[in-house]
């Protein structure tokens, strides 16, 4: 299998990016196409006619694709092929698998397709900071929080797919309402998690008049915060602090429950979070199992926001590799 090309998508909550890969790790023909409010059936047929097209493509070129991996945001279930996805309107129980192979009408192309957790390790492993490693885990953390977990080589999916749901983690007491769609430690550190925590300062503290004062509420975002810390600013400085403390936290439970030899940190906070390396170390070793904690190396990824990409890539080669 020399001449092996395979196609990756990474269907993220907003756009869907693709490329054609070989086996050496190089990607080609890269594409990202937003989803513009897309739902349902119509974001399934976005990826149908991303594939479709590069099949023509490679066709017309006289060469031959041998599978397709796909990274998608939420629990894939592989005994029906089936797809579920928060943020995607109308993939609460999705035919993803069922749609492409109908599609494509060739049994010869293996059709793969795993969770963004996932996907973000085996990026991490193949042409990431993880290369050679067995044990390790990546932590998500943009919009949502999710860690791809790797056990001595193998993805651990759990018994329905949903491992890895990171932003569950119970990190704080008493329990609170407001953590039931999106767990405690998503609510407070995610991307829209640090805005909220933010908010809630500018209404606690009344004589605030920061850099935070002159934008409208509604219209903070992550990306704001992080200027305005740059700026000196003390509630993002605040906000960004109590960040610190529950990315170290989750950092260190990782740790003592996995013993992994790295933990990659990556999604959209990871990034101008990355800054905050040291300090999120520090919390962590606070609270991690003490051996466990001295022989993990903690680190950005090397990938960026294509690192889910590069996993369903791998993802397809890993497939036909087992034939």
């Amino acid at each position: 299998m020399d001449n092996m090309a395979v196609i990756g998508l990474d269907l993220g909550g907003t756009k869907l990016s693709a490329a054609i890969f070989n086996q050496d790790g190089m990607a080609s023909a890269k594409t990202v196409e937003n989803l513009n409010n897309r739902r349902g059936k119509e974001v399934g047929q976005m990826i149908i006619h991303q594939v479709t097209r590069f099949l023509e493509d490679i066709r017309r070129d006289n060469m031959h694709i041998n599978a397709i991996g796909i990274s998608v945001p939420g629990i894939f279930y592989p005994i029906t092929g089936r797809v579920w996805a928060n943020n995607i309107p109308g993939w609460d129980d999705y035919p993803l698998l069922d749609d492409i192979a109908r599609a494509i009408h060739d049994p010869e192309i293996k059709i793969c397709i795993d969770n963004d957790r996932s996907c973000c390790v085996l990026g991490e492993t193949w042409m990431g900071k993880a290369r050679g490693c067995r044990d390790v885990v990546f932590l998500l953390i943009g919009t949502g929080i999710g860690a791809g977990i790797m056990v001595n080589g193998q993805i651990v999916g759990g018994s329905t797919g949903a491992a890895g749901a990171a932003g569950w983690l119970a990190l704080d007491r008493p329990y609170k309402p407001t953590y039931l769609s999106c767990g405690c430690f998503e609510y407070h550190a995610s991307g829209k998690g640090i805005v909220k925590v933010a908010k809630e300062y500018l209404r606690e503290d009344k004589s605030y008049n920061g850099v935070l004062k002159e934008i409208e509420q509604e219209n903070i975002t992550s990306e704001q915060i992080f200027s305005a810390f740059s700026q000196g600013d003390p509630i993002a400085k605040k906000t960004l602090q109590r960040a610190i403390e529950y990315w170290g936290m989750a950092i260190a439970n990782i740790v003592s429950m996995f013993n992994p030899e790295k933990i990659i940190l990556g999604g959209g906070l990871f990034g101008p979070g990355l800054q905050f390396l040291n300090n999120i170390v520090d919390e962590a070793q606070k609270w991690a199992q003490p051996v466990s904690i001295k022989h993990v190396q903690i680190d950005g990824s090397a990938l960026g926001n294509d690192t889910a990409l590069f996993g369903a890539g791998y993802l397809a080669l890993q497939a036909l590799n087992k034939l």
